[in-house]
């Protein structure tokens, strides 16, 4: 695996599961002190999660999976976009010059 793959891709899926799920965590706990922007901005699927689980009527067992798998999954695809970003831009740098 080339090294511009593994920067693009690889590392920011795992980086970006990883930075979703500690994200969801401090947002969690910490959402009633913290303003309603830097909530959504740290943790997105934690906004998305909650507009979209009080629409269903199930358990609170798959209720509250659903949730958390939401709101995981919207985290993690954030901040891989974030990372790809990133990686993107230190490889295209570094392939630019050289």
């Amino acid at each position: 695996m080339s090294r511009s793959v593994f920067l693009r891709y690889v590392l920011p899926a795992i980086l970006g599961v990883a930075a979703g799920v500690l994200a969801l965590a401090y947002a969690v706990p910490n959402e009633p002190t913290l303003p309603t922007a830097v909530v959504a901005l740290l943790s997105p699927g934690l906004k998305v999660a909650e507009l979209t689980v009080p629409a269903k009527h199930e358990s609170l067992a798959s209720t509250f999976g659903t949730f958390l798998r939401i709101a995981i999954m919207v985290n993690s695809l954030f901040y891989f976009v974030l990372f790809s970003a990133v990686g993107h831009w230190l490889t295209g740098w570094r392939e630019g010059a050289g």
